[in-house]
């Protein structure tokens, strides 16, 4: 009989053979397979928890936008509103200045058409006095003749002027 030999990979074999077996026999291969389960378990509810997040973040994100579009709208309304009353406002301020530039003109006016009719009745009184004035010094002469009564009246007026 052919003696057989056992080599070193033979040992290697039934040693790791004997080793699964005791891991068998005492339950090792459910303790591992548990630990497995309880993680992919616990991966499973950590990605339930991430996608319950993200929805909660987009939930927020867009209630931001909302927000954020409402407040540029507001804002772009009480821009306009601004504009709005700062153009009434303006146009205010021309319509015064308008009605205040026409009583000026108009004051100014009246100021030179008194000015005027003053001017002209003082010049009327001048005239009126300095007439007088050469009727009585003709008069008071006497009875002078038509050409010397035109020139001395003419010099009479010229002194009065000066």
């Amino acid at each position: 009989m052919p003696a057989i030999q056992f080599d070193a990979e033979f040992y290697v074999l039934v040693g790791f053979a004997l080793f699964l077996g005791v891991l068998l026999w005492t339950g090792a291969h459910s303790k591992f397979t548990a630990v497995i389960d309880s993680r992919i378990d616990r991966i499973k509810s950590e990605l339930a928890e991430a996608e319950r997040l993200r929805g909660e973040a987009e939930a927020l994100l867009a209630s931001f936008e909302k927000k954020r579009e409402e407040a540029e709208a507001e804002a772009r309304s009480i821009v306009a509103q601004a504009k709005e009353e700062a153009e009434l406002l303006a146009a205010e301020g021309r319509r015064k200045l308008d009605d205040f530039m026409t009583r000026s003109v108009r004051q100014v006016e009246q100021k030179i058409a008194q000015a005027e009719a003053q001017a002209a009745a003082e010049v009327r009184a001048a005239a009126a006095d300095a007439a007088v004035k050469i009727a009585e010094g003709v008069l008071s002469k006497g009875g002078v003749a038509g050409k010397d009564f035109v020139a001395s009246g003419i010099s009479q007026i010229k002194a009065l002027g000066h």
